[in-house]
């Protein structure tokens, strides 16, 4: 463990220079008055709001996380769908392909007052909202991977005598993976501001209930202890991410270290 030390710091030491640099400054600014301690308060404050509240917050957080990691695999499931059947029929990547870019380009603010007016303040329209918000990143990374695959290697396979099904498994799939595990980290990040985004408008549990409920109630401490939730939630997910693809792509772990070397 102390012979590993020096590397830690070299590799984790610039990470925690900036956020002890972000947190100096806010420390700075909340003391010197140019805001209003209600409006911005300080670290201190905001960590006595995470103890006083953390059993309400672990309650919502929980709601909140199950929303997301419902939404999320669904969004994979129908990404990869999506994926598979553009890749497999160029029709059908001309006619959908503008549309999944269409689909972007209407804020989630707009679209989650139709799903509550549609489906109700349950959990349909929160995950639906979560699936709009997720598969696009997990289509548009699968479908860049199985479209840049190696052109040569798959006329080999195919001079071989290997079906489609062979091509896709042994070297479509496999080439997609970094693509994927790419869109799947931007995926993990949006599933949590998406759940976030539909408890502001409709709900009865969940971080974004919460933050409402304490932001009417001028209790900023609160609001910032949630935000500082809803970010540390996203970076776990991100990191669940990454271990999953250290998981399925050990081969590229091996690679840096020799790069490093």
């Amino acid at each position: 463990m102390i012979k590993r030390l020096p590397s830690i710091i070299k590799h984790k030491g610039p990470d925690l220079l900036g956020i002890g640099g972000l947190l100096l400054l806010w420390q700075l600014i909340a003391a010197s008055g140019l805001v209003p301690r209600y409006m911005l308060p300080t670290p201190k404050a905001v960590v006595l709001a995470l103890i006083e509240d953390r059993a309400l917050l672990w309650e919502h957080s929980l709601v909140t996380l199950q929303e997301a990691m419902l939404g999320l695999l669904i969004g994979i499931l129908i990404g990869y769908l999506f994926a598979l059947l553009m890749d497999r029929f160029e029709g059908l990547y001309r006619a959908f392909y503008p549309l999944l870019i269409l689909s972007q380009t209407v804020p989630t603010v707009a679209i989650a007052p139709l799903l509550v007016l549609w489906f109700g303040f349950e959990m349909t329209p929160k995950i639906i909202l979560i699936v709009i918000a997720t598969f696009f990143p997990i289509t548009v990374g699968l479908l860049d991977g199985f479209r840049h695959a190696d052109e040569d290697a798959i006329g080999l396979m195919r001079a071989m005598g290997a079906s489609r099904g062979q091509i896709f498994w042994h070297l479509k799939a496999p080439s997609a993976l970094p693509r994927f595990f790419s869109g799947l980290r931007i995926a993990a990040a949006y599933s949590v501001v998406g759940a976030v985004i539909s408890e502001w408008l409709g709900g009865f549990a969940g971080l974004g209930v919460y933050m409402t409920r304490v932001r009417k109630a001028f209790a900023f401490d609160k609001m910032f202890a949630v935000i500082f939730l809803i970010a540390v939630l996203s970076l776990a997910l991100m990191g669940v991410v990454a271990l999953l693809e250290r998981k399925c792509m050990p081969y590229r772990d091996k690679g840096d270290k020799n790069e490093t070397l």
